[in-house]
């Protein structure tokens, strides 16, 4: 093989694929549009995902950003099978229940959609990364207390699992209320400079588990 082949070899061997799996706050929302959402490439900023913002700064990650805008954990977990699990990736970032929790939904089906798509990952030898549901400017008492509970069972499922744990609530709340978003452009959703450093916080996680495996 001439040497120019097997460099081009070592190059996509030693590429990463990463799936990105969740609703607007994995979309991109409201800035941009994910490929589901407006295939094949997506539509508006491609500043305003973490994917980009991964994919940036690790020129050998390919992320893909399988984001739905307004989904719940539930509908997430229907697709799972076909939009990460057919893509084999090494790893899944896994970032859903705060529609849930706006909409009402007890916080144990929540956790229990939740599991079964760490549980998916883990069968089929994909990594899933454990992201922390992200607050909204506009939350009462009891949503408040349901992303609390759903963010402390978060974090221990992934050390039970021994799984990637990436704190995407911290990295974009306001620094004074863990409750509201630090910079929003509509309340709800992080702006293009909270997506930057939801991106660091999972890329973090993504690269001491590389150390590990």
């Amino acid at each position: 093989m001439p040497p120019d082949a097997r460099q081009g070899s070592t190059r996509v061997a030693n590429r990463v694929k990463i799936v990105g799996i969740g609703d607007s706050t994995t979309a991109g929302t409201p800035g941009f549009r994910s490929p589901l959402e407006a295939p094949p490439k997506g539509e508006g900023d491609v500043r305003s995902q973490y994917a980009y913002w991964m994919a940036r700064s690790h020129s050998e990650w390919d992320v893909l950003n399988k984001g739905v805008n307004g989904e719940r954990s539930d509908q997430i977990l229907a697709r799972f099978g076909r939009d990460v699990l057919s893509e084999g990736p090494k790893f899944v970032v896994i970032l859903a229940g705060v529609n849930d929790i706006f909409q009402g939904i007890p916080g144990e089906r929540i956790t229990a959609n939740l599991s079964e798509m760490y549980d998916s990952s883990l069968q089929t030898r994909t990594v899933p990364v454990a992201c922390s549901v992200l607050p909204y400017n506009f939350m009462g008492s009891r949503e408040a207390g349901a992303l609390s509970e759903i963010n402390q069972w978060i974090v221990g499922q992934s050390r039970r699992l021994s799984i990637p744990y990436a704190d995407t609530s911290t990295a974009v709340a306001d620094t004074s209320d863990w409750r509201r978003l630090g910079s929003t452009p509509d309340g709800l959703h992080p702006d293009v400079e909270g997506y930057r450093k939801m991106a660091e916080k999972i890329s973090e996680a993504i690269e001491a588990a590389g150390r590990i495996l």
